[in-house]
């Protein structure tokens, strides 16, 4: 069977879901394509086995393979990674900005060229602050900062009513009202041009012709798929992330319940060298943590929170392989890396004893529980590359856009250098790692180029 669309948006996260959301409202004929499901945002709870089971990737089990591992995780339904996160929300920092102007040559990138597509984004999203007190580890880490003079903020989440405002309950119907045609649990394998059209060909088999293709499909995804289909230049060379590390604290009274939600506050005292916040701190999440240490999970799960230290640095790349339906994904993170990622893991630690912490227990394997600010010199100069457990909730910089074709895979609005109709829209034109939760940067990028594509239609 054969589809024709003037238009073809291949996922449906963040960038995927507000570029078809555009296109389609403008008028254009759009088709939206998902790997995975259509599921509702309350289909299961949150930050559960069942979402994972549900909603992610190979269920949550995709590592970044190097010297030291790191595990990420990627959403695999409709709304993509917005449907399985914490809603925080971000705009890009200035001089990341400003970094990322000088060195890659990107075009209309200042704080006044981006401020109304964050504006708009920020009143579809319902961008706002918690209309009642934050959970009690989240105002532990504010606490333990205003005590050593750090500069703590509380970060703005996209909530309304107290329901997460996922692409499924924003730019999705909005998408669908305006006619796109959404086709989900449908994978694309690869993109041939042919007769001055994109011919894409899907599992199961189907062919869709498009006049234009946006690939949407997050930092690991839309880099494997280009280079399956031939298009490699500065395609998968250049991943980045936020390498995070994470300890458990209990303190000497409650700060967790069922049910606590999302933390909120945030350290920012470091950045964008390192950063600070508060985890998913469920008694399961918990307990995964703390797999030497279940019976004090069981006995103080109340007292206990999950706190991380995510860092900039590192590098990777994203390999299709032959015969292979992942791609292979690498990351590099060298010695002075890990010492960077020990101190981090030494401040956060700090800042929690600040806070009344009476137990710290480090995601390194061997490391004993630290008692007291003393103990802190029991974390090592350089994290061990052997015992040292990393992950990440936050990729990009896989097909970065820019001027700079030395380096960029796209134009300064997304095009593919050098290939007619073929756009990426996603976190994987971000420069680097902007050292904020990413998902505001990919939104008012993906609006501001979609825009840019209408007008020169």
């Amino acid at each position: 069977m054969t589809t024709r669309a003037e238009i073809t948006v291949i996922g449906s996260g963040p960038g995927g879901a507000i570029t078809a959301g555009i296109l389609a409202e403008a008028g254009r004929d759009v088709v939206l394509l998902e790997e995975g499901p259509h599921l509702p945002l309350e289909s299961c709870e949150p930050f559960t086995l069942d979402e994972m089971q549900q909603k992610y990737r190979n269920r949550g089990m995709t590592v970044a393979l190097g010297r030291v591992p790191i595990v990420y995780v990627e959403g695999q339904c409709v709304g993509g990674g917005s449907e399985i996160n914490s809603g925080l929300y971000h705009r890009t920092p200035s001089d990341v900005l400003a970094e990322w102007r000088q060195q890659f040559q990107v075009e209309a990138l200042t704080d006044e060229d981006l401020r109304p597509h964050f504006e708009a984004c920020e009143r579809d999203l319902f961008v706002s602050r918690l209309a009642g007190p934050a959970p009690g580890a989240s105002l532990k880490l504010q606490q333990g900062a205003q005590k050593l003079g750090w500069s703590c903020l509380e970060v703005p989440r996209w909530f309304r009513n107290s329901e997460k405002q996922s692409m499924t309950r924003t730019f999705i119907p909005r998408a669908l009202k305006a006619g796109c045609r959404l086709l989900v649990e449908t994978r694309v394998t690869r993109l041939r041009r042919q007769a001055g059209r994109w011919r894409i060909e899907t599992r199961p088999p189907l062919e869709i012709e498009a006049e234009s293709v946006f690939v949407c499909g997050g930092a690991v995804q839309t880099p494997a798929l280009l280079r399956r289909s031939g298009i490699k230049r500065n395609v998968g060379n250049s991943l980045k992330m936020h390498p995070t590390i994470k300890v458990v604290a209990r303190f000497p009274d409650e700060v967790n319940a069922p049910g606590m939600g999302v933390p909120v506050h945030q350290v920012k005292q470091f950045a964008p060298r390192y950063s600070f916040g508060c985890s998913i701190s469920s008694r399961p999440h918990l307990a995964l943590a703390m797999t030497d240490h279940l019976q004090e999970v069981d006995n103080h799960w109340r007292q206990m929170a999950s706190y991380y230290a995510m860092t900039r640095g590192g590098s990777g790349t994203v390999r299709a392989l032959p015969g292979f339906r992942d791609p292979l994904v690498r990351y590099r993170l060298d010695a002075g890396e890990l010492t960077d990622m020990a101190e981090a893991l030494r401040k956060l630690s700090e800042c929690l004893f600040a806070a009344g912490a009476v137990a710290l227990y480090p995601s390194v394997a061997g490391m004993p529980c630290l008692r007291s600010p003393d103990d802190l010199a029991q974390i090592p100069a350089t994290l061990p590359r052997d015992r040292t457990d990393l992950m990440t909730i936050h990729l990009f910089s896989s097909c970065p856009m820019g001027e700079n074709r030395q380096c960029c895979a796209t134009d300064s609005y997304g095009r593919v250098h050098g290939v007619p109709g073929l756009y990426v829209a996603d976190a994987s034109l971000l420069w680097g790692a902007p050292g904020v939760n990413p998902q505001g940067s990919i939104m008012a990028l993906a609006r501001r180029n979609a825009l840019r594509f209408l007008e020169e239609l």
